[in-house]
């Protein structure tokens, strides 16, 4: 079995799917390694330290030549992938929807199994094989630190001889793994911060971090977690009530961090321009969700913007931004993802319907994954 990793293509990808550590433990489970040379060199990691763990560098040919997995971050090109064996596997993050599709049409045509890591079930033993997770727990914490980098003042309440200098008062909407872990960051820097989501069990995680809630009370929202961990689309009522509730909140704030995604759908508008104007100027807005069309009018993505003298942050790729870490964190994801599912007899993973079914986006020619034929 030959497991290839490959230097990413798409612009401003940092991140590689392997490192090290991980390429070591594939050769331990009895897998040939060849790694691109200056894969790494994004998430500074040099090409020695692939061939001390055990890996063969080469060129792009050369490295994926009879492999019949193929490890990327970014979904690589069907026609750049010459050379694999009839059948390979393609894993990584796919974002099989909207323009997504036909990549994933041309992994069926070219007949390679594509692997959506992305699609990974939010169920107990798939944990530690959860990309969006871990990806999202570090772009959390980088939309704090990139908030504050913009935001031109201090974050802890300070007192000085001069005088007292108050605490920034720092919003969150959307409380999954990002909002989570921006929550915690910004406490941890010393702000005065309330969060906000639809789903009602959040509640309790917000308090547990020190932060204040903010919820709509006169309407329903989701009960528990919603599907997979995700929030779905509300009715048009609490969208309403939520409008009303933001509004008369987001004047007060310095800094708001939006995180809401809705998997397959585009992001939903969480801040108008008309909530915008109403914030003090030198306030500073991240949207987590522009690269899915934004939660933020006005948004633009791989800009900072400035619309009623606040400034609205919308990186691409913010996992990127700290490659390094995610590039550990994502290439465990997928050692966690193939090692739990590797059959010795066989020398490869052989995949369960739970989770195979789930994440398996291509086979034999055609698109089989229930959510892209249904």
């Amino acid at each position: 079995m030959k497991i290839a990793v490959v230097s990413e293509q798409a612009s401003g990808e940092r991140r590689v799917a392997a490192t090290p550590e991980t390429a070591r433990k594939f050769i331990a489970l009895g897998a040939e390694v060849a790694v691109e040379a200056g894969a790494g060199a994004g998430a500074a990691i040099a090409d020695p330290d692939y061939a001390a763990a055990g890996a063969a560098l080469g060129d792009r040919a050369a490295t994926l030549a009879g492999a019949e997995i193929v490890l990327a971050v970014q979904p690589p090109a069907p026609d750049s992938l010459a050379g694999i064996a009839p059948g390979a596997w393609v894993v990584a993050i796919m974002a099989p929807f909207g323009d997504g599709r036909a990549r994933v049409e041309g992994y069926a045509a070219a007949g390679y199994e594509a692997l959506a890591m992305d699609l990974m079930p939010r169920i107990t033993r798939a944990q530690s094989m959860d990309v969006l997770s871990s990806q999202s727990n570090l772009a959390g914490y980088k939309a704090v630190i990139d908030a504050a980098a913009e935001y031109g003042r201090a974050f802890p309440m300070m007192m000085t001889a001069a005088g007292t200098v108050s605490a920034a008062r720092v919003f969150v909407m959307g409380v999954g793994v990002a909002g989570l872990q921006a929550i915690a960051t910004a406490r941890r820097l010393g702000a005065q911060v309330s969060a906000t989501d639809v789903r009602s069990a959040t509640k309790e995680q917000i308090l547990s971090l020190g932060a204040k809630p903010v919820f709509v009370e006169a309407v329903a929202g989701i009960e528990g977690e919603g599907s997979g961990g995700y929030a779905g689309e509300m009715s048009s009522e609490y969208q309403k009530a939520q409008a009303e509730l933001v509004s008369a909140h987001i004047a007060k704030q310095d800094i708001v961090i939006t995180t809401a995604l809705i998997p397959g759908r585009a992001a939903p508008r969480l801040v108008s321009d008309a909530q915008l104007a109403t914030m003090r100027p030198g306030s500073v807005l991240v949207d987590l969700a522009v690269e899915q069309g934004g939660n933020v009018e006005g948004a633009v993505a791989g800009e900072i913007v400035e619309r009623h003298g606040v400034r609205i942050i919308g990186h691409r790729n913010t996992a990127s931004r700290l490659a390094a870490d995610s590039a550990a964190l994502y290439s465990r994801n997928l050692y966690n993802f193939l090692s739990t599912f590797w059959d010795k007899e066989q020398g490869r993973p052989v995949l369960d319907a739970e989770i195979g079914d789930a994440v398996r986006l291509t086979r034999g020619g055609a698109v089989v994954n229930a959510r892209l034929v249904s």
